[in-house]
């Protein structure tokens, strides 16, 4: 057995257990039961039981996108669209990943803090993306408004998709094109 393929099976059976029962609920006997190995090689490579939620949070897929590659110039819609389908496109993955970490945050300081550190990146990301679409035409408020608006709503979805037959319902495009059209500069009358 190499010690790469216990470490990630410790990982995956904490994952389930986590998510089946609750961090708080799982001994870690029980994780090294679900993985196969003596519960002293779980406390080899997690000196704490909490060490492996911090794992599991870095195991959420990277949300980090450039903003290039999503882009539309002048397009502030369909750039989020494809900023969000790729955000989607790597979440898709990990449902029960990402339900286990948003349930255990309210008690884990540590999962909290991490996927608060995760939610600012996520609006940094947005208001970049935004910022580049627009070409500099639209005021600095309006787009931190809108990019913690649509970091909110991604956030929701990837927390709640394992609820949803579809985890990409289409009323969010409404919502996309509704935050487009008021971050767009309307002609002015004369």
């Amino acid at each position: 057995m190499s010690e790469d393929s216990a470490k990630e099976r410790i990982l995956r059976a904490a994952e389930a257990l986590f998510a089946e029962s609750g961090f708080d609920a799982t001994p870690t006997s029980r994780v090294a039961e679900r993985a196969g190995v003596p519960k002293g090689l779980v406390h080899y490579y997690f000196k704490r039981k909490a060490d492996l939620l911090t794992a599991l949070v870095d195991r959420l897929p990277d949300g980090r996108i450039e903003p290039a590659s999503v882009v539309i110039p002048g397009d502030i819609a369909g750039s989020l669209r494809r900023l969000v389908g790729e955000l989607d496109r790597r979440f898709s993955g990990s449902p029960v990943l990402s339900h286990l970490l948003w349930r255990e945050a309210d008690t884990h300081h540590a999962v909290r803090d991490a996927l608060h550190e995760r939610f600012q990146q996520l609006v940094r990301q947005v208001r970049a993306v935004i910022v580049a679409a627009a070409g500099g035409t639209v005021a600095s408020a309006d787009v931190d408004s809108a990019s913690g608006l649509v970091a909110r709503a991604v956030s929701h979805r990837h927390a709640t998709a394992r609820h949803a037959a579809d985890d990409r319902p289409a009323e969010f495009d409404g919502e996309l094109a509704f935050i487009a059209a008021a971050l767009t500069p309307r002609p002015q009358r004369s």
